[in-house]
């Protein structure tokens, strides 16, 4: 005998976070060449419309999606397009780990 209830399952809700909250805009670079994507160099710090300063630290990885994974940001990290990770310089650890 089957047994009905009057509670319904809740649809599973998304942990996935909009990947522009974690995005520095209008940002200018500076510094030395530390690396290259698609061709095009991944110059040092970067420098944010407040005047903030990031150093480069690693490459962002992908979540299931194809897209940044942004859970996977430590604090003071940001995603500079094309996906690159950047940290505020009060953050910034040595390197990040592949």
């Amino acid at each position: 005998m089957k047994m009905k209830t009057a509670f319904k399952l809740a649809p599973k809700q998304s942990r996935r976070l909009p990947t522009e909250y974690f995005v520095l805009a209008n940002v200018r670079f500076e510094g030395q060449v530390v690396g290259y994507l698609a061709g095009r160099p991944i110059l040092e710090t970067a420098t944010d419309g407040h005047g903030l300063r990031y150093r480069f630290v690693g490459v962002a990885p992908r979540n299931a999606a194809g897209g940044p994974d942004v859970q996977s940001l430590r604090k003071g990290e940001w995603i500079v397009q094309p996906g690159l990770v950047y940290a505020s310089i009060e953050d910034a650890p040595e390197s990040r780990a592949a």
